[in-house]
C-alpha cells in the first residue's frame, strides 16, 4: 500500500500474542527512535547559559513528532522520569523533587507529550527510572534518604518511594485531554527503567505493582541486557513481564547481530522482543541490523540512539556521544554536512526506508517544509529562526519596504552550521538603511511559504564575524591550530581554533571600531588572552577588556570554562591582535564596526 495520510489518535491499546505485539488484529512492528529530550532538555548549551537543563516547549515537542512521523517511525522511547539530582545546577527543573513530591509544571510537559502523541499517531515507551544519575534516577532516590544507590534494589523505604512515583504517573489525569495515563492508548508500554542492573526479585515486584494499577498497558523489562548480558530467563517466565528488550553498542555489527540472536534463543518466541537501543556503527552496519529485524517476526521493533530536535531559539539541540570513537552526535533530520563524519544524511535516508519497509508500506515522498518562524532581530549579524521539520536549508529574503520587492540576502543557509550561535549574518546590509526580513525553508521536495516578516530593522553598524569555519576572516595567524572533536567539553562548539603561549591572531577592522567580543574556552580561571590594537599593524597598544566567565554549574560533564572578552574602546584602531599567554580555544570573534 502507499501511505497517503496519518491517522490521529488510537483505536486500540497495544497487546501481545505470543512473540508479537498487536494493534487490534494487526501485528505492530516498528523501526523508530530514542528521543531522550522529548520530555526533558539536557542540552541548552548557549555560550552564556550556565544551566543546560530545561523543559521543552510545544514547538520543540511538535518538531520531534513531525520528524519521527516523517521518517516512518511509530514509537518514541523516552529516557526516564527525571529525579532531583544533587549535581544539578540551582534552578534546574525536574519531575520528582523528593519522595512523593512532584513538580506539576514538569508533568504538564508529559501531558502535552501524550496529547501530541495521539495527535501525530506515535506511541510512547514510557520509561519510569534511570539506573544512572543522568537526568536523575536510582542514585538520586537513594540520596533523598541518605542511602547508597545499591540499597535501592532491596531497601523497603526506597522501593516504596519509587512506587509512589509509579502510582502518581500511572494515575495522573492529563490536564489537556482529561485522560488518565493508565487509560491513554498513546502509551505503548511502561518500561521499568533504563539499563537497570537490578535483581530479579525487584523486577518482579515492580512489574506486578504496575499491573495492579494498570490492566490496559503492557510492561517492558528494563533490565540492562547488553553485550554479554542476555535477557533473563526469569523475566521470560514471569507473567507480569510482557516485553523483553536489550541495548546494543558493539563496535562490530556481526557481534551485535550475534548477541541479538542469543536473546532470541533465550526468549524462544514466547514473548515480544524489542531492541530498545542500538547505534554508533556504520550505515552499512545499521542497514544489516535493520534487515535482520525486518526479516525476523520475533523482533517487534528497533530504536536507534538517538534523535535531537529543533531549538526554540534557533538551530538544533546538539549532543556529542561518548561511544563510537567519539565521532557520533545525536542525529538531526534530514542530515547535514556537519554530520559527514558519521554519514548522517545517508544513514537517516536508509533508516527512513527501513521504517516504512517493516510496515509493508511504500515510502512516501519527503514533505515540503512548513514555513519557519523568524525570531526578533536585534542586529543584522544575529538573525535566527525556529526551524522547519525536514528543511535542508533556508532562503532569507530582504526588502526595504516590507510589502514591495524582495531580494535574496541568503541562499540555502543551513541551521546546523553554528550550534548555539546566531544562524545568519546579512553581510550585505548597508548601515543607515532599514530592512524587513522573511525566511523560507527548502528541501528536495520544494520551498515553504514565507515566514512572518520582521522589521523594520535599522542598520546602525555592521560586523566582522569569525565562526572558525576557515581562516579566511583572519588577517594573519601564528601558531594556531583548527580543532574539532571533544565538542561536549566546549558546549558543542563544533569548530574552534586552539593556541597556547606565543600564539596570536590578527584581524583587520573594515571600519570604525565600535565593540569586539571574543568567545573563548579555557581550563583555568586565569586569563589566557591579551588584546591589543594598532593603527598601522606595527605599533601595538594593549587595551583593557572586560572578561565575563560563564562557568557551567553542571557537575556531570567536564566542561572548559567559557569566557567572553569584550571592549568598546580604541575606536581609532585599524587592527586587533589576540595574543595567547596560555591555552585557549576560541569559538567565535565578533568585531562590530561602523563603515567609514
Amino acid at each position: 500500500m502507499i501511505l497517503t495520510s496519518f491517522s490521529q489518535g488510537f483505536q486500540n491499546f497495544v497487546t501481545m500474542s505470543g512473540s508479537k505485539l498487536m494493534d487490534g488484529d494487526k501485528p505492530y512492528r516498528f523501526i523508530s527512535f530514542n528521543v531522550p529530550t522529548l520530555n526533558y532538555l539536557e542540552d541548552e548549551m548557549a555560550f552564556k547559559m550556565t544551566n543546560p537543563y530545561a523543559l521543552p516547549d510545544e514547538f520543540e515537542m511538535r518538531d520531534v513528532f513531525k520528524t519521527v512521523r516523517e521518517m516512518g517511525g511509530q514509537v518514541i522511547r523516552i529516557y526516564t522520569v527525571p529525579v532531583r539530582n544533587k549535581n544539578f545546577p540551582p534552578g534546574s527543573p525536574t519531575y520528582v523533587e523528593g519522595p512523593g513530591k512532584f513538580n506539576e509544571e514538569a508533568f504538564k510537559v508529559t501531558d502535552m507529550m501524550l496529547s501530541l502523541a495521539s495527535e501525530y499517531g506515535i506511541r510512547i515507551i514510557f520509561s519510569l527510572l534511570n539506573n544512572h544519575q543522568w537526568m536523575g534516577g536510582r542514585p538520586n532516590y537513594a540520596d533523598f534518604r541518605g542511602k547508597t544507590a545499591d540499597e535501592f534494589w532491596t531497601d523497603r523505604q526506597l522501593i516504596d518511594d519509587f512506587k509512589q512515583t509509579i502510582n502518581f504517573v500511572i494515575n495522573r489525569k492529563n490536564e489537556l485531554n482529561g485522560v488518565r495515563y493508565k487509560d491513554d492508548k498513546a502509551i505503548l508500554c511502561w518500561e521499568t527503567g533504563n539499563e537497570l542492573l537490578c535483581p530479579v526479585e525487584w523486577t518482579n515486584e515492580i512489574c506486578r505493582y504496575i499491573k495492579s494499577l494498570d490492566r490496559n498497558h503492557l510492561v517492558m523489562d528494563g533490565y540492562f541486557a547488553s553485550g554479554r548480558r542476555t535477557v533473563r530467563k526469569e523475566s521470560v517466565l514471569e507473567s507480569s513481564v510482557d516485553i523483553l528488550s536489550s541495548h546494543h553498542y558493539e563496535e562490530n555489527p556481526l557481534e551485535m547481530l550475534n548477541n541479538i540472536r542469543k536473546n532470541l534463543d533465550v526468549i524462544k518466541g514466547r514473548k515480544p522482543y524489542v531492541i530498545g537501543e542500538f547505534g554508533f556503527i556504520s550505515t552499512s552496519g545499521v542497514e544489516s541490523v535493520l534487515d535482520s529485524v525486518i526479516a525476523n517476526n520475533h523482533i517487534s521493533g528497533a530504536l536507534i540512539w538517538s534523535l535531537r530536535h529543533h531549538r526554540r531559539y534557533g538551530g538544533f539541540y546538539w549532543h556529542s556521544e561518548p561511544l563510537g570513537g567519539g565521532i557520533y552526535k545525536a542525529y538531526h533530520w534530514p542530515g547535514f554536512d556537519t554530520g559527514e563524519k558519521y554519514d548522517e544524511k545517508t544513514l537517516l535516508s536508509v533508516y527512513r526506508e527501513k521504517a516504512f519497509e517493516i510496515q509493508n508500506m511504500d515510502m512516501p515522498d519527503i514533505s515540503v517544509p512548513e514555513p519557519p518562524v523568524l525570531l526578533p532581530i536585534e542586529n543584522v549579524w544575529s538573525i535566527s529562526w525556529q526551524g522547519s521539520m525536514g528543511a535542508s536549508g533556508y532562503h532569507i529574503g530582504r526588502s526595504e519596504t516590507g510589502d514591495g520587492s524582495w531580494k535574496l540576502a541568503g541562499y540555502n543557509i543551513s541551521d546546523a552550521e553554528t550550534p548555539y550561535f546566531p544562524l545568519f549574518h546579512d553581510k550585505s546590509a548597508i548601515p543607515g538603511k532599514t530592512y524587513y526580513y522573511r525566511v523560507m525553508a527548502v528541501n528536495g521536495s520544494g520551498i515553504s511559504k514565507e515566514s512572518n516578516i520582521v522589521g523594520p530593522v535599522e542598520v546602525k553598524r555592521q560586523a566582522l564575524i569569525d565562526d572558525m569555519k576557515n581562516t579566511g576572516t583572519l588577517f594573519s595567524g601564528k601558531n594556531i591550530v583548527p580543532v574539532t572533536g571533544d565538542d561536549r567539553s566546549f558546549k558543542e562548539a563544533i569548530r574552534r581554533i586552539s593556541g597556547s603561549d606565543g600564539s596570536e591572531i590578527i584581524y583587520r577592522i573594515p571600519g570604525k571600531l565600535e565593540r569586539f567580543l571574543v568567545f573563548s574556552f579555557e581550563e583555568t580561571n586565569e586569563s589566557s588572552l591579551d588584546i591589543s590594537v594598532s593603527k598601522d599593524g606595527e605599533i601595538w597598544e594593549e587595551i583593557p577588556v572586560v572578561t565575563d566567565q560563564y562557568v557551567n554549574a553542571e557537575k556531570n560533564y567536564d566542561y572548559w570554562k567559557p569566557k567572553v572578552y569584550s571592549s568598546d574602546g580604541a575606536k581609532d584602531a585599524c587592527y586587533i591582535k589576540i595574543a595567547f599567554k596560555g591555552v585557549s580555544q576560541i569559538a567565535r570573534v565578533e568585531i562590530i564596526y561602523n563603515p567609514q
